[in-house]
């Protein structure tokens, strides 16, 4: 088998001489993709902070020489990302589609693919790295799942600032072939051909060089089931995936359709945060106690080992577990002294807590967010007014979570209409593509709501009138629909002649004319 492989190698490696192959050292070096090389440059940058793989500090020591030790940073970029995803969507967040079989249906996909917890995740990176895209896809069983592609992973062909209307899906693997790691890259470019015809191709590159895209190899090596080119006619409207970028403009290039990370927005200020904090603790670890001795007072003699001679002139003056003496040569009239300094610990806290608000201000987090202002536990009420611009930066974030949720949704729809899709030739539901569909967002509000105040401002509106019983239960209790219609049957039975200050028992329980809901 080894022998075939080498074989089959050199094959590929002529092919690739002679032109019949493709040849590939970064993906932005083929001629479909339309983005600069900078801006995936800039994306590893990012993606090394949110790692927290951060280069050595270099130092030189007393004696000149140089050496290095890991830095011991603070990963604001992880704690700032993972802050904004959890308030932006949670478990909580609900999404519904106005046709209740629609609804129906991409709810089960939601459950199936335990989106919500999903998204939060990949969110928190699309936050860090500025990108997020998403796809559907049939798997074996034909249900249709949702795979996930962060920002160095998701390459524009055709697009425009605003909109990006083909793309390419860059995903690695690594297999073993005689004794050495062999890097296989699968590329799925999604264009059209023209209006109304979409091609999805597949392509596979083989390398040896982990930092290399490699020569382009037959994909039945790893996927023998997939096609090479699948062409859609006239069947698909929109792009079969969404992708996700953060409010704002991008001031590293212009005219790039990629967002820009918490990173991008705030290197320096990272840097001067990572540079203190490691600063900090170095000084923590240098200002160990330490305390000079005479060398004749730390000579261990005979009975420090097995072998115990009680004649020793210079016995064990301290514990031997002690580490805070240290030895030095000197006079005889040399004394024991405490060689200890102190930490400068209010003053670093001070500098990080400076650099952490420079980093709120920057990444629009109301200040306080992550650095130390020495109050107590606060009030929902203080929060809320306290996270006015963390509040500003989510609603941001908000508009354009709407934008891809209503992308992802539709792609759904449509590779769930589509009979193609599925081994048994047939669609999972009827959508109207021209008709489209009418798609509400229900998110969280966490702690930007107080929720003492809410349920008393929705109780006013339940006594004007204008607010249903049932949803006012279902909002402030957590009931499904059936059981707030269940409390409301209960409620009319067990006090059936109440004609003011309560329920009253009606033929609809959600018919609750001019009646008010407990009372001050």
């Amino acid at each position: 088998m080894g022998l075939l492989t080498t074989i089959r190698n050199w094959f590929w490696k002529g092919g690739v001489k002679l032109g019949m192959t493709k040849s590939l050292t970064n993906i932005t070096d083929d001629s479909r993709v339309a983005i600069d090389p900078s801006e995936y440059d800039r994306i590893q940058i990012a993606k090394s902070y949110y790692k927290d793989d951060l280069p050595a500090v270099w130092f030189r020591n007393s004696y000149g020489q140089r050496h290095h030790r890991p830095l011991s940073s603070l990963n604001v970029t992880k704690l700032a990302a993972k802050r904004m995803a959890s308030i932006i969507y949670n478990e909580q967040s609900e999404l519904s589609v106005d046709d209740n079989q629609l609804n129906e249906l991409v709810n089960q996909v939601i459950e199936t693919n335990h989106f919500n917890l999903q998204f939060e995740q990949h969110l928190e990176t699309r936050i860090a790295l500025g990108g997020l895209a998403a796809r559907p896809y049939v798997d074996d069983q034909n249900q249709i799942r949702i795979a996930w592609a962060n920002a160095d992973q998701f390459y524009p062909l055709q697009n425009n600032t605003d909109n990006i209307s083909e793309c390419v899906f860059a995903s690695r693997s690594t297999k073993i072939e005689n004794d050495r790691p062999i890097y296989y890259t699968l590329l799925e470019f999604h264009q059209w051909s023209d209006s109304t015809t979409y091609e999805i191709t597949n392509e596979l590159y083989r390398s040896d060089n982990r930092d290399r895209v490699g020569d382009q190899v037959p994909l039945s090596i790893l996927y023998p089931n997939m096609n090479e080119k699948v062409t859609f006619n006239g069947t698909l409207k929109r792009p079969l995936f969404a992708y996700f970028r953060a409010p704002g403009a991008n001031n590293k290039d212009l005219d790039s359709p990629l967002g820009v990370g918490l990173v991008d927005s705030s290197r320096n200020i990272i840097d001067a945060i990572n540079h203190t904090h490691d600063e900090f603790v170095h000084e923590i670890k240098m200002g160990k106690r330490r305390i000079a001795v005479p060398r004749e007072m730390l000579r261990p003699g005979n009975n420090f080992g097995t072998n115990i001679n009680r004649d020793e002139v210079h016995p064990p003056m301290f514990d031997t577990d002690m580490d805070v003496y240290e030895a030095f040569y000197g006079s005889d009239e040399m004394k024991i002294t405490d060689l200890t300094s102190d930490i400068r610990t209010d003053q670093y806290k001070a500098a990080i807590d400076y650099f952490l608000r420079e980093f709120e201000e920057q990444t629009g987090f109301s200040a306080g967010t992550f650095s130390f202002d020495g109050q107590g536990v606060k009030t929902a009420t203080e929060v809320v007014s306290e996270n006015s611009t963390t509040y500003q930066t989510r609603s941001s974030y908000l508009t354009q979570v709407e934008l891809f949720l209503n992308q992802l949704v539709f792609a759904i729809l449509e590779v769930a209409s589509t009979p193609e899709f599925f081994s048994d030739g047939k669609a999972r539901c009827s959508f109207d593509v021209e008709k489209g569909f009418e798609l509400s967002v229900h998110f969280d509000d966490g702690v930007f709501v107080d929720k003492d105040k809410q349920q008393a401002d929705e109780l006013a509106l339940v006594s004007a009138g204008v607010m249903p019983k049932k949803q006012f239960l279902i909002r402030n209790f957590g009931l499904s629909e059936e059981e707030a219609e269940e409390w409301l049957n209960q409620v009319a039975e067990e006090q059936p002649e109440m004609s003011t200050g309560g329920f009253e028992e009606t033929s609809d329980p959600n018919d609750f004319g001019d009646d008010e809901v407990g009372a001050d």
